[in-house]
């Protein structure tokens, strides 16, 4: 009796190690996350975006591994990059913007890609319909350029007596500038105001521009929504603060570092959305099955604190309509 239990445990041994050693050895799905900035402006983002896969069952570095491919806003970095996560047989490939989005649908057509963008992904081409995708691309809707006009009354409203606006935009993000370019058109028609428009695609031209727009002493600063903008928000902060210059932006993270105003969507919760779509994909959901999620809340936050500095007066109204009043 004693030989057969010795032989029963040695032989239930013998089959549990290869399977512990297969579990150990069975690779986990990647995650390409693909993106234009370097990881240092990305922030509160990245950690909704983990906090959107943890709602979906994943955990980076226990079930589930995640592959960043930071361009460190170089735009021609991007194909390689997108190649690269593609080589690396991701289970899906995460991107921001339109540049990073386009570089990974040129670069698979059955992989399935997620995207975050702030202009219309159907116009853009990225999917068929925003209910029915379609392909292997579906994602987030920021609506943040087609709000620009809104957000440009706003400014007009903040600061009645402005007469000229330095508009900021970045170059390499063709579809964003596009968008608000036709925004800011109609707006500045409505409003009387003139406009003149500065290019920014790396660190050393925004300070060149902001030197530029002090220089011609414009009266505000309309900074237009782009994926490489949005990530460099506390130098566009500070520059407008050292220069005075009452400035407006799409998203509320410039605001809680100093800046003036902010009308848009949450991009912190886009991108817990979009973690929720990447550990849904992995999971085996199919991005053509996946509705484009639309932002559902635009919000408007003022720094009263940096009004007060540039001494702005903001009307009863506008702060009684305001989402966020940062004192």
């Amino acid at each position: 009796m004693r030989r057969r239990k010795f032989i029963t445990l040695v032989g239930g041994a013998t089959t549990a190690w290869p399977l512990a050693v297969y579990a150990q050895q069975t690779p986990m799905p990647i995650i390409g996350f693909l993106d234009v900035r370097s990881p240092e402006a990305m922030g509160d983002r990245l950690v909704a975006f983990r906090q959107g896969l943890k709602e979906t069952g994943f955990v980076e570095g226990e079930n589930v591994s995640i592959a960043y491919r930071w361009a460190e806003n170089r735009t021609d970095r991007l194909p390689e990059l997108a190649a690269d996560l593609v080589r690396l047989k991701a289970a899906v490939i995460t991107t921001a913007g339109p540049p990073a989005a386009f570089a990974a649908k040129a670069a698979t057509t059955t992989i399935p890609i997620l995207f975050v963008v702030a202009v219309d992904p159907v116009g853009l081409g990225l999917v068929a319909s925003l209910d029915h995708p379609g392909g292997n691309l579906t994602g987030i809707n920021q609506f943040n350029s087609e709000v620009t006009a809104k957000r440009f009354a706003l400014l007009h409203e903040l600061i009645p007596q402005a007469k000229r606006v330095a508009v900021l935009v970045d170059p390499h993000d063709a579809a964003n500038t596009a968008s608000a370019l036709r925004g800011i058109e109609a707006a500045g028609g409505a409003t009387g105001l003139q406009t003149k428009v500065f290019n920014a695609g790396e660190n050393s031209e925004i300070d060149v521009a902001f030197e530029a727009i002090a220089e011609e002493r414009f009266d505000a600063l309309f900074v237009g929504a782009s994926t490489f903008l949005n990530g460099q928000h506390v130098q566009l902060a500070q520059l407008a603060a050292f220069h005075r210059i009452p400035a407006s932006y799409s998203a509320r993270e410039f605001v809680e570092v100093g800046g003036l105003m902010s009308y848009g969507a949450d991009l912190t919760e886009a991108f817990r959305q979009l973690g929720v779509y990447a550990g849904r994909i992995v999971k085996g959901a199919r991005p053509a099955d996946l509705p484009v999620v639309q932002a559902t809340k635009l919000e408007l936050t003022i720094n009263a604190r940096t009004a007060k500095m540039l001494g702005i007066t903001v009307s009863p109204t506008l702060l009684s309509t305001a989402d966020k009043v940062i004192e």
